[in-house]
């Protein structure tokens, strides 16, 4: 074996890897300001409404600074309104396998689309039967959608000027503009909410799946260093300090020492408890790494570095494969451990 050569000898697990699927989300919520309102307000009332520079290009979507003096701007430029607002493809990618967070359900093109009284390019769904009726250059007209509400998903989609007229392959046809739905009211629109969602499936690794099986069960296990003492929870397979195969498994206690904590006293959505409560750093014994988890069972203001905390488990019967099996962390009434026998885990 050479220098530059590394072999691994990686050793199948004798019971499955666990696997689940995965799929963390929230609304991102951001005020527009005057430019960005602009746009977002245009749309609901469908109009495409960007800004011209010190040079004169038009920018679509608008920007708040000119690219050049970097002076804000306010120049706006109505690129089109209504129905017949028309562009050009500048480049673009198929995208064979829609999933349930693309705008459209049937095969589609992103592409990036300058529209004619536009200097810039936006990034629209194109609806179209296949790839190959798709080409840079191609000529696109707009589809509005038939509820709006001032975001970008006012925009439907766009799709070849060609099929404009008849059948669209977005499912979007609006027909003459008395039939499409307005928007009621007339305030501008000033705050936008964007879900932010992400679908995975996680595979947890040997050690991982260990700690899980074993979770469900009501233990707590770690995992010792093969070239030291400490002991890591969770358990890895290979140690984050030499990158060496990690040792054997111990079972810790469910009863630890809170190192560190914050309180939380703002309120967020999808929050499950209500504010002020504690997440900590929790070092269990045996364990030489603090694990995160929610000190509950009294009052926020009664956490404190030191205190004796043990784990409330979810009932047998409903304990999940996830740190969920552990509800909370509770006082336990016992004194404060010595600040030594946790101030290396801070």
């Amino acid at each position: 074996m050479t220098s530059r050569e590394i072999v691994v000898d990686i050793t199948p697990p004798d019971e499955a890897v666990l696997e689940a699927p995965l799929a963390p989300s929230f609304d991102y919520t951001r005020s527009t300001g005057p430019i960005l309102g602009a746009f977002f307000t245009g749309l609901r009332d469908r109009r495409l409404v960007g800004v011209r520079d010190s040079r004169g290009a038009v920018h679509l979507p608008p920007v708040e600074f000119d690219p050049h003096t970097h002076e804000a701007l306010t120049d706006f430029v109505e690129v089109g309104s209504g129905t017949g607002i028309d562009g050009v493809v500048v480049v673009w990618t198929w995208v064979p396998e829609p999933t349930d967070v693309n705008p459209l359900d049937s095969p589609f093109a992103w592409a990036l689309v300058r529209f004619d009284a536009a200097d810039t390019a936006i990034l629209l769904p194109l609806a179209a039967d296949g790839p190959e009726d798709v080409s840079s250059g191609m000529r696109v007209r707009l589809r509005w959608s038939a509820e709006r509400t001032g975001t970008i998903h006012d925009i439907a989609c766009v799709v070849p000027v060609d099929v404009a007229g008849g059948d669209d392959p977005g499912g979007t046809d609006q027909g003459d503009d008395d039939e499409v739905p307005q928007p009621s009211g007339d305030e501008p629109v000033t705050m936008v909410v964007t879900p932010i969602g992400l679908s995975v499936t996680h595979t947890a690794g040997p050690a991982e799946s260990e700690f899980l099986r074993a979770i469900v069960q009501g233990r707590v296990l770690g995992r010792r260093r093969s070239n030291g003492p400490e002991v890591y929870v969770p358990p890895r397979d290979y140690c984050p300090s030499d990158g060496v195969a990690m040792g054997e498994y111990v079972e810790v206690s469910g009863v630890g020492t809170v190192t560190t904590f914050g309180i939380v006293n703002v309120p967020f959505a999808g929050q499950e408890i209500t504010p002020p409560y504690v997440t900590a750093y929790i070092l269990l014994d045996g364990s030489d790494v603090p694990i995160q988890h929610l000190v509950l069972g009294c009052e926020a203001s009664e956490v404190r570095m030191g205190m004796r905390v043990r784990a409330a488990w979810t009932p047998e019967a409903d304990r999940p494969a996830s740190m969920k099996a552990i509800t909370h962390f509770e006082p336990t009434g016992d004194p404060d451990a010595d600040p030594d026998t946790y101030a290396d885990h801070l």
